[in-house]
């Protein structure tokens, strides 16, 4: 019902009985006149008018497992909230600071999204929003930041299924100093999309892949450093005599598939299958190529891949401290370009079947290689580009990052 004032009546028509004109906003009843009909419409209405009660965020959005964490909820017509529940567990502490404004302390409650429910005297819910719990007591790593930073993981959908699990986004590894960043779980379409133009048989049927648990992936390549600080030698071809200047930032190289399986036994850190590191790779594009600053939905213009890739128009024909390149819409540098990266996968060709987890085959086709070197066409840097190598494979343009389960 429209709510309107006596003024209004008024100037619509003198005295009652006046026929009202078409666009008269006092003919409430709608029988083209003003009189007292309309009058008393208004007058059963006369009162303060409600909002519809919503919350428009909460701040912090995310909190530690434990519970404990003050949070403030803003939005309109909140000032009849009488409780505040999260995951059903009613907050130990909430006052109501206006209309616009409750502040509470967080239950404790179980990693993920959670829900905020505000109630009435009554019981009734009168908004909705959602919390995210972490868990804060990492043991394997240190957390560098718990929720993306939106400068970097641009994608607002992304940023959420990262903190609806309830997992830091940014860690270091402990035992080696790997800088990682958690992908969630999430569906894709695995192989060469429609604005490649010149795809490879292996890169051939495109089908469905969906990895059902959220993993870490090293943000950067192995560096000669992190190697050596594990190893105890650098078997690096970039590295004097071959070059005139040492700098352990660059990609570790000439290590074979069965050298790197070696180095990284005894810890929790793995190589990535190849459906994660497309997945990651991806960081929820389609494109040929993936997002980046200034272009976060991806590209397929090979004239901007250089601005994420060492490959052979821009490197001067080696390889380059990690981290140089723009990073994609996870934070990951280098997934393109610098050095070729081993998956844990051996190779096969695809099935145009839809797969959930998989990890393709252990023998016999050579473990899988993605992402391009330094000496490569741009094409090669693709999201979908794969070959095989031998397992003892072991060259100046192929090395690795590392990926662990949380």
């Amino acid at each position: 019902m429209k709510r309107i004032t006596l003024a209004i009546l008024t100037a619509c028509a003198v005295s009652t009985g006046v026929h009202a004109q078409s666009n008269c906003a006092g003919d409430i009843s709608g029988d083209g006149q003003v009189n007292g009909v309309d009058l008393a419409l208004v007058l059963t209405s006369w009162g303060v008018c409600q909002a519809n009660p919503a919350i428009g965020g909460v701040y912090p959005p995310t909190g530690p497992a434990a519970g404990g964490t003050p949070i403030a909820i803003v939005g309109v017509d909140l000032g009849r909230t009488a409780s505040v529940t999260i995951d059903g567990v009613i907050a130990p502490q909430f006052s109501v600071v206006s209309g616009t404004t409750v502040t509470a302390v967080t239950p404790a409650g179980s990693a993920g999204a959670r829900a905020i429910v505000l109630r009435d005297a009554q019981g009734q819910q009168i908004a909705a929003a959602a919390f995210n719990y972490f868990v804060s007591d990492l043991s394997w790593g240190t957390v560098l930041e718990q929720t993306p930073n939106p400068s970097v993981v641009t994608n607002a959908s992304l940023r959420a299924s990262i903190m609806a699990t309830g997992l830091p986004w940014r860690v270091r590894d402990n035992g080696t100093g790997i800088e990682m960043v958690l992908v969630p779980p999430g569906t894709f379409a695995m192989g060469a999309g429609a604005d490649v133009t010149d795809p490879h048989w292996q890169e051939l049927p495109v089908h469905s892949v969906t990895l059902t648990q959220p993993y870490y992936i090293a943000r950067f390549e192995t560096t000669q450093a992190q190697w050596l600080a594990r190893a105890g030698s650098n078997p690096a071809w970039f590295h004097p005599p071959n070059v005139p200047t040492a700098d352990l930032n660059r990609p570790v190289e000439t290590v074979s598939w069965d050298a790197i399986n070696s180095f990284l036994a005894g810890s929790a850190l793995r190589l990535p299958t190849e459906a994660e590191w497309e997945f990651a790779y991806r960081a929820g594009t389609t494109t040929e190529f993936h997002g980046f600053a200034g272009h976060p939905a991806g590209t397929a213009d090979e004239v901007l891949v250089p601005q994420i890739a060492w490959l052979g128009s821009n490197s001067g024909g080696q390889t380059h401290p990690v981290g140089q390149r723009l990073a994609n819409g996870l934070g990951l540098c280098d997934m393109g370009g610098n050095v070729w990266e081993y998956c844990q996968d051996f190779f096969a060709g695809y099935s145009a079947e839809s797969q959930i987890d998989p990890t393709g085959p252990s023998r016999p086709g050579g473990p899988v290689v993605r992402g391009g070197a330094y000496h490569d066409e741009t094409s090669r840097a693709r999201a979908s580009m794969r070959l095989p190598l031998l397992t003892t494979s072991a060259a100046p343009h192929v090395g690795f990052r590392v990926a662990r389960n949380p």
